[in-house]
């Protein structure tokens, strides 16, 4: 169990995890808000977005559950052309598909 990440890419990534995945791709994981607050354009109708506080906090969720990850015996690679993320090896999209 990795715990709790306040975001939907870590509760994605972990169940990656719980369901047995011995490589995980990360794609989309920008964490960032200076390219656009999600890819989709912005919440509407009073849904929250993301402020830099949050992104901070998913940043360090995130990065901080790459140990976990790797003493699992999991590759994670981050395939974010433009990614905050630190702790993950970072190779293109293609170059994680045939890797």
């Amino acid at each position: 169990m990795l715990g709790w990440g306040g975001n939907s890419g870590f509760h994605a990534l972990n169940l990656a995890v719980q369901f047995g995945a011995s490589k995980i791709i990360l794609v989309g994981y920008d964490m960032r808000l200076d390219q656009g607050v999600h890819w989709h354009g912005r919440h509407q109708h009073g849904l929250n977005n993301p402020t830099a506080l949050n992104v901070e906090r998913w940043c360090r969720a995130v990065d901080g559950a790459a140990d976990v990850i790797s003493g699992l015996g999991i590759r994670a690679i981050n395939a974010s052309p433009v990614s905050r993320l630190t702790a993950y090896a970072k190779m293109s999209l293609m170059e994680a598909l045939t890797c």
